[in-house]
């Protein structure tokens, strides 16, 4: 039979590091800030086809000599497709220009080579500055909904602890997003939105244990019921992190530029959730009681 490990005593230890951690991820949004991408703060999208063969280095060259400021340029699809995603910013006076003159550019360049434009998505700055709000609104309101839920089906002693967990690991992922200057766009969005309901599934497990833990030891302290339902769900709780980890990661290497940044928040997502259920939701619990205590 395994030992019991004694989680408590490094309570202190981790509140620390994620402390920490938390700090220096403010500061780099702060001060280096996130790099939005054209859904977020306005641009164009143009997708393109080659029908011989084309390397990424060489259209990326092309627009840059012909003055085309391109925030990024990736592949798409198979590795005989030549196919190409590119991404442009623009103000609004000048994005349908902008639009254009990258189909001429790479029309000219290319025009031997069986060149079509698949596709062409537009946002205005305003639109896009509408959806970067709409998506900040979206985590908030999420967050909001899962304190409630978590005050209505344990108690409220457990919901500031899920909560500061959630905003733990929101502000790592966009702190390591700015510190790589990986792209920002509504698709992570979508990943952020999958990491609060992946965390927070993992954290309602450890609260319900907890609250058996306490009908079951009666007056005995609360650090050890926690420490007992933490040894009682690691089990469970590194199986499904594992597993789920292993599919973001093949996806992350495996699926393709397009859904990259996707799978690479996912996989940060999981592997911080997993760490904030034990090392930070617990000890916050922990924390409120005795403050709710001493008042």
């Amino acid at each position: 039979m395994r030992k019991p490990i004694d989680f408590a005593s490094k309570f202190t230890i981790a509140s620390i590091f994620s402390f920490l951690l938390v700090m220096g991820c403010l500061a780099l949004l702060l001060t280096k800030g996130l790099n939005y991408g054209v859904d977020f703060r306005g641009g164009a999208e143009i997708q393109v086809k080659f029908s011989q063969a084309v390397s990424l280095q060489e259209v990326r060259e092309s627009l840059v000599q012909a003055g085309v400021q391109i925030s990024s340029a990736q592949s798409i699809g198979d590795e005989g497709d030549w196919e190409f995603l590119i991404k442009v910013g623009a103000s609004s006076q000048d994005i349908n220009k902008v639009s254009d003159s990258v189909s001429q550019v790479l029309r000219e360049a290319y025009a031997d080579r069986g060149f079509e434009v698949r596709k062409t998505d537009i946002v205005g700055p305003k639109a896009g500055e509408q959806l970067r709000i709409s998506g900040f609104q979206a985590m908030m309101w999420a967050l909001l909904g899962i304190m409630i839920y978590i005050g209505l089906r344990f108690d409220f002693k457990y919901a500031p602890g899920a909560i500061i967990a959630l905003f733990h690991d929101v502000l790592i992922i966009l702190g390591i997003f700015a510190l790589a200057d990986k792209e920002f766009s509504l698709q992570i969005v979508g990943a952020l939105l999958a990491v609060i309901g992946y965390s927070v599934n993992d954290t309602v497990v450890v609260y319900d244990r907890v609250r058996e833990k306490e009908q079951q030891l009666g007056k005995l302290p609360l650090v050890k019921a926690i420490n007992a339902a933490l040894n009682e769900t690691l089990s469970r709780t590194l199986l499904t992190s594992t597993t789920t980890l292993i599919v973001a990661l093949l996806m992350f290497f495996m699926g393709g530029g397009v859904i990259h940044d996707f799978f690479f928040a996912i996989s940060l997502g999981v592997i911080i959730g997993t760490y904030s259920s034990v090392f930070v939701a617990a000890p916050s619990t922990l924390l409120f009681e005795k403050l709710a205590k001493a008042s």
